[in-house]
């Protein structure tokens, strides 16, 4: 199925009805840095798009209601998770792509499911989602943003280790519970780097 403009606004309004104010330009800055980083990589940037106006559909459900998806639907809910069910939203995101949104392309599914952790092998759609999550416009306080942000139009790799290595030491200082994914991803792209 061809991604039509139409489609592009009709999930947009979506959007702008499902989250809060704040979620929803967040939402949209997303969209335009991940149309910009596909333009600039030479990816598809409706798919970019699509999958910047969707990655956080599932963020203002309220963690009870992101539970029961996950269990009425088998999906798998780790301990940190269980835990920490807001981290529940990439997973019931992805899904609720499929299923209220219509989405069947795979590519722009798992850049939903793996926009907060990343994954060891990402394509390049979907380092462009979890890069526009951390880069957009609206993000005002992460480490080394100004220095992601232009590595981000030059090179992929380097800026998702840039940040991967500043999320993993943020949530270290945090003491925060860090989901394993994300230490497998940060393990694999330094690893790689190193080829």
């Amino acid at each position: 199925m061809k991604l039509k403009q139409a489609d592009i606004v009709k999930i947009r309004k979506a959007m702008e009805k499902t989250l809060d104010s704040k979620r929803y330009e967040h939402t949209l800055g997303v969209a335009y840095t991940a149309s910009c980083l596909a333009m600039c990589h030479d990816e598809n940037v409706k798919n970019a798009e699509l999958a910047g106006l969707l990655h956080d559909c599932a963020k203002c459900l309220d963690n009870s209601k992101k539970m029961k998806i996950c269990k009425k639907h088998n999906i798998h809910v780790n301990k940190i998770e269980d835990k920490n069910p807001f981290l529940l939203h990439a997973k019931v995101g992805s899904f609720l792509a499929m299923e209220c949104y219509g989405v069947r392309d795979k590519d722009v599914i798992n850049a939903i499911l793996n926009h907060t952790t990343g994954r060891p092998g990402m394509t390049k759609l979907e380092k462009i989602i979890y890069i526009a999550d951390y880069i957009e416009p609206n993000r005002k306080h992460a480490p080394n943003l100004a220095e992601i942000r232009k590595l981000a139009f030059v090179d992929l790799d380097r800026a998702l280790m840039r940040i991967l290595e500043d999320t993993l030491s943020y949530l270290e200082t945090l003491k925060s519970d860090i989901d394993p994914m994300t230490k497998k991803t940060y393990e694999y792209y330094k690893e790689e780097s190193h080829r």
